[in-house]
Formats: C-alpha cells, sequence, structure tokens
C-alpha cells in the first residue's frame, strides 16, 4: 500500500494541492495511493499520543501506517526545515512498525527558490535514522505560487516531467 503524507497542518495548503496532484497521476498509472493530512491530526496529539501512549483517535492513522509500504511525503519549508508538526507525528507513530525496511519518496515544496532543499536533507537524516529506504531521486518544487494553474495541477512542462519521472521511479522502487 502506498500512503503520501501531505506534511503540514496548515488548512488550505499548496502541499495539499501537490499531494493530490501526486495521487490523481499515480491512479493514472494504476498505482493506488492513500492520502493522509496531518491537519486530521488529533488535536491532542503532544499529550496523547507520544511516549507509548495512544489515543482512539490516533489509532486509526497508526493502522494506516503500519499497513503502508511505500510513503510519499511532500513537505513544506518552515523555518529552513520541515514542519514541527511532521517530527512530532513521525515521534508519535509506533516504532519499529511504522516505517523500519520501508520506502519513501521525498518530494520537497516552497515560496522560495530552493524547494526546501534543506528541510528535505534534514528529514532524510529522520528517515535513515528509522531505517526508512529514501528513493534518491527527491524532488524539490520552488517558486509553488506559479507551479499550480487554477484547478490545483502543476502545469510547468520541467515540473511535470520530474515529478512524472519521479512517480515512474517510484512505483518500481
Amino acid at each position: 500500500m502506498i500512503t503520501i503524507i501531505s506534511s503540514t497542518n496548515r488548512p488550505g495548503s499548496n502541499t495539499f494541492k501537490v499531494a493530490k496532484y501526486y495521487q490523481k497521476k499515480l491512479a493514472e498509472k494504476g498505482a493506488e495511493a492513500g492520502m493522509l493530512s496531518l491537519i486530521d491530526l488529533p488535536a491532542t496529539l503532544i499529550a496523547s499520543d507520544l511516549y507509548g501512549k495512544r489515543s482512539a483517535e490516533f489509532e486509526p492513522i497508526q493502522q494506516i501506517i503500519t499497513h503502508t509500504d511505500k510513503f510519499i511525503f511532500i513537505i513544506p519549508e518552515y523555518n529552513g526545515s520541515f514542519p514541527g508538526v511532521l517530527k512530532v507525528f513521525i515521534d508519535a507513530c509506533s516504532f519499529p512498525e511504522s516505517f523500519y525496511e520501508k520506502k519513501a519518496a521525498l518530494v520537497g515544496v516552497s515560496a522560495g527558490k530552493y524547494g526546501n532543499i534543506r528541510g528535505i536533507d534534514h528529514f532524510t537524516g529522520v528517515c535513515h535514522y528509522l531505517n526508512l529506504h529514501i528513493m534518491p531521486l527527491k524532488l524539490h518544487i520552488a517558486n509553488m505560487k506559479t507551479e499550480l494553474d487554477e484547478n490545483d495541477n502543476l502545469f510547468k512542462e520541467d515540473t511535470v516531467k520530474f515529478v512524472n519521472g519521479q512517480i515512474e521511479k517510484f512505483i518500481s522502487f
């Protein structure tokens, strides 16, 4: 099972729009993918689901993660790195069954010109510690405000080409 993780809890984010685009493109290639937006995390996550505790609200999310073989993380740039809510989410998930020996593709998005290069590098370090195998082809989509059309589709020729290439490699990864 493939799960796409929209790695922010910001309402109406471009990150979620890119995640939906990836889900649509995977379906077009015959690969079904579920979606998990961190906006759906329980509001009490920090108090209720860290350090071995498990709430009834987080349990369905944990089940999705446990049954996922491959992840695509769409990660926005927050203060030169990845969102803190993504780290809290990773910390709340059970170890080792959540990520150990599984596979992931990483996509950085940013309003700036670097596409969250540093945040993707930081998150790669976390993934390595968890023994989550990262596909070498990582994408960095910069200037997000200019990348989506009125239907929330990526439309720039180079971006579409690289996304399609990453998706094809990820399916066989």
